[in-house]
């Protein structure tokens, strides 16, 4: 069925669903709320309570609005729940007064103040809650509000679903799963919380059994896939090594050396190199571009930015170009001309490395004779784009690198069809990156900090969890920190803001201001780079950071400590102290990837969910790692038998990977 045949779809929000990827009702459907909302009704007592509550209650005079600022109102009026007489107020609510007569039913939640009467509600709804409700929460779509998204979604399950189950029927039978059908009317429309996780546990498990079973075939038909043996001069090789600036760590030569084997052997390479942030991953890519040079072959090396790509470019470059080897690279700012220019070389054999964003993927772009292609955060690239690059050699080989320190059997799991080379020892020179956890009454110790690092010439990054001010979440935001640190240096101290409602051309702006050192203090969301290197960047204050998991805290430290000064990180929160003491004691990103895992569990099914990293639909690898192992027992089991040869959407399924490898 077509999505503008259901009630409710127009133009507009068929647009809308299209920018979401959102094109069949099987895209709609498996669209699931990442988040649900439990609403219990609750009668107010004389207690003192920090809870969040949810009240009926019925509009006892006319609601009157303040105007406080530019961007605030306040909305107050009188209501009655159950039988008490409380006052009622909600902040940049202003609209909703003219349907706020006497009499009027509506649902708030919010919190008590007994002492005052007063409910102050961060959210309102019109009508009445009767009984205890599980509400869907989805990832918003633009112009496309929760409840209008839900009511579509109900039409589309008004449809009779003919949904391809990927669970064969052992398995189904196994785990006595039920039916596909009813577990996704479940996840949209669920009554009771036992049944929705019965319907969710089974769209899981589909799930990640799909994923499995992809990467596990994929692995089973590359063990035996050969590719062209590369001759390499092994001697040329060390000489360049024992001739670096710097001495390379045990993890660095492990890493090239089995890269080097790859190179010299039948079996293509299909490698992973996991590195913690720092840890110089970059030196290892270098040294096997080299050597793929060596054997006559061009490499390509791909970066999620053109912040990243022209960095990998400048240290690349500086030390090959000197061997004789021509190092260019292509971004999308650059002017057609130019484009054209480093196109032709490339075809023409006149360049040797191409560094590079998606603007390496150009299917005008051809490469004379591509041996070597690296992936940089390779999550941040779809599959798809992963392999028009590959797909511009002859099976190069390809290396994959990420800065996202996992426990090692979850990397395994995840890239079972991978190598996997890692890094965890740090560069020789750099000193372990002070790690202090304090409360926000303590803020003055950190700006004398903060003063003594700017009279260093040294810069400070500072991250906030929020651009703007939000009523339901009083967090900081960058703006208001902003604010606070001009005043706190009356403004002599160069700062400047930086978030993910700027445009690309002004990010860039901003974050080459900090790496020249023109800025000295960089206020930002996380949007800040893995991977930038700015050399006099000292020290990383995290606001609120206990919103934030112990991975991200780490990828975020690790934005300083990039030179051979003492750096400092500084956790400012007021709460959960207990899990942030992990980054005072260590700064091992394993080990404390593997103390995340372990302190968040498998989550909680009605909090919000975490990024997790792979882009599931449902599943969330941290959360669900046990039904991921199960799932993976199952999908080795069912690909030795072989029976998946006798199932249409499976012979399907390897017709496409083939295809696309």
């Amino acid at each position: 069925m077509n999505l503008q045949n259901l009630k409710g779809v127009g133009d507009k929000t068929l647009l809308s669903f299209y920018e979401a990827n959102i094109y069949t009702l099987d895209d709609l459907l498996t669209y699931y709320p990442y988040r649900y909302q439990i609403l219990i009704p609750t009668v107010l007592d004389n207690k003192i309570s920090d809870d969040t509550v949810i009240i009926n209650a019925i509009v006892s005079d006319i609601s009157r609005v303040a105007y406080i600022k530019k961007n605030l109102n306040v909305l107050r009026m009188k209501v009655i729940t159950n039988g008490k007489l409380i006052s009622l107020v909600i902040y940049n609510r202003a609209y909703l007064r003219p349907n706020l007569k006497i009499g009027q039913k509506i649902i708030a939640t919010g919190k008590y103040d007994v002492h005052k009467n007063l409910f102050t509600a961060s959210n309102l709804k019109f009508g009445e809650l009767l009984e205890k409700q599980i509400i869907p929460v989805y990832h918003s779509i633009k112009n496309i509000k929760n409840a209008v998204l839900e009511k579509i979604i109900k039409e589309g399950l008004k449809e009779a679903l003919d949904l391809e189950d990927y669970i064969p029927q052992k398995y189904l039978e196994k785990y006595h799963f039920i039916n596909k059908d009813e577990a996704m009317r479940v996840v949209h429309q669920p009554n009771n919380e036992e049944l929705l996780n019965i319907a969710r546990n089974r769209l899981i498990y589909e799930e990640l059994f799909l994923f499995l079973f992809k990467v596990q075939y994929l692995k089973k038909i590359k063990v035996n896939e050969e590719t062209i043996i590369k001759k390499i001069d092994k001697n040329l090789i060390n000489d360049f090594i024992n001739n670096l600036p710097f001495k390379l760590t045990n993890d660095q030569l492990k890493s090239i050396n089995e890269g080097l084997d790859d190179f010299t052997s039948k079996k293509r390479m299909n490698r992973l190199l996991l590195g913690d942030v720092g840890s110089g991953k970059t030196i290892v890519a270098t040294v096997l571009l080299y050597a793929n040079f060596l054997a006559g072959y061009q490499g390509a090396f791909m970066a999620p930015t053109e912040l990243l790509a022209t960095q990998h470019y400048d240290s690349i470059k500086k030390l090959l170009e000197k061997l004789g080897l021509k190092v260019e690279l292509l971004i999308g700012s650059m002017t057609k001309k130019n484009k054209n220019d480093i196109m032709k070389k490339v075809s023409n054999n006149e360049v040797d490395i191409l560094i590079g964003t998606h603007a390496i993927l150009n299917e005008n772009l051809s490469f004379a004779n591509l041996g070597f292609v690296i992936t940089d955060e390779q999550h941040r690239f779809g599959v798809n784009q992963r392999n028009i690059l590959q797909e511009k050699g002859v099976k190069p080989d390809v290396l994959f690198m990420s800065a996202t320190p996992i426990p090692r059997t979850y990397a395994l799991t995840i890239y079972g069809d991978m190598d996997t080379s890692i890094i965890k020892e740090k560069p020789n020179g750099r000193k372990d990156i002070i790690t202090c956890v304090k409360k926000e009454s303590e803020l003055k110790d950190v700006l004398y900090k903060v003063l003594e690092e700017i009279k260093l010439n040294h810069q400070i990054y500072v991250v906030a969890p929020m651009i703007l001010e939000n009523e339901d979440m009083p967090l900081k935001t960058v703006l208001s920190l902003k604010e606070k640190f001009d005043s706190a240096f009356h403004g002599k101290v160069p700062t400047e803001v930086l978030h993910g409602k700027l445009k690309a051309k002004e990010k860039d702006e901003i974050m080459n201001n900090f790496k020249t050192g023109q800025t000295k203090i960089l206020i930002s969301t996380t949007v800040i780079e893995v991977g930038v290197d700015v050399p006099l960047a000292t020290m990383m204050i995290i606001f609120n950071a206990e919103r934030f998991g112990l991975a991200t805290l780490h990828q975020l430290r690790g934005r300083v400590g990039r030179n051979d000064m003492q750096s400092y990180c500084y956790l400012i929160c007021n709460e959960d102290v207990k899990r942030l003491k992990v980054l005072e004691e260590s700064n091992d990103g394993f080990y404390i990837s593997e103390k995340d895992f372990e302190f968040r569990g498998e989550g909680d099914l009605f909090g919000e969910r975490q990024s997790g990293d792979m882009t599931f639909k449902i599943a969330d690898l941290r959360k669900n790692y046990d039904v991921l192992l199960k799932a993976l027992d199952d999908v080795k089991e069912w690909i030795d038998s072989e029976e998946y040869l006798k199932v249409t959407s499976y012979v399907k399924i390897i017709e496409e990977l083939k295809f696309n490898n």
